[in-house]
């Protein structure tokens, strides 16, 4: 069974797509068996396609893109085995959505994967940015991308053993 990620901000059309496709990328690159999406905390963007600058710092970035944005049900919960909120914000949603503790404890916020990111942990929303916002919040999520990888290693062989 592979090992379940998503990625959750607010209208899933800039961070936590970038940080899906970002991050699928190099699951494929390491031949790693995991599901990565995304989704929003919000409902504002069901079925639209990423921010044309999403798309773009991607695309230049080396990475694909294919996208139509949905909201996150609380449902889901059970389906995965990390929940990576991309700010404080949603991290606090996520964990009042969640059922019980064990849900709460597979919320965490992306930067916690990135140990040069000290005790600022939110990846700042670009949508009311220019390209250079862009371009930064894809840094941060390539950034804590070794640690992801290493987290999905660790938890595929726990759920095998």
């Amino acid at each position: 069974m592979p090992y379940r990620i998503t990625f959750v901000c607010t209208g899933n059309i800039c961070r936590s797509p970038m940080a899906e496709w970002v991050l699928r990328h190099h699951i494929e690159e390491a031949g790693l068996d995991a599901e990565v999406d995304s989704s929003g905390t919000e409902g504002w963007h069901v079925g639209a396609d990423a921010d044309r600058r999403t798309v773009r710092a991607l695309r230049e970035g080396g990475y694909r893109s294919a996208h139509a944005a949905r909201q996150f049900d609380p449902s889901w919960f059970a389906h995965y085995d990390l929940i990576l909120a991309l700010d404080g914000g949603h991290l606090r949603e996520l964990r009042r959505l969640a059922p019980d503790a064990a849900a709460r404890h597979r919320v965490r916020l992306l930067r916690e994967f990135d140990p040069a990111a000290g005790d600022d942990l939110d990846v700042p929303d670009p949508y009311y940015g220019d390209e250079t916002d862009f371009t930064t919040v894809l840094a941060m999520i390539e950034a804590a991308v070794p640690a992801l990888l290493a987290e999905i290693r660790t938890g595929s062989t726990a759920r095998r053993g």
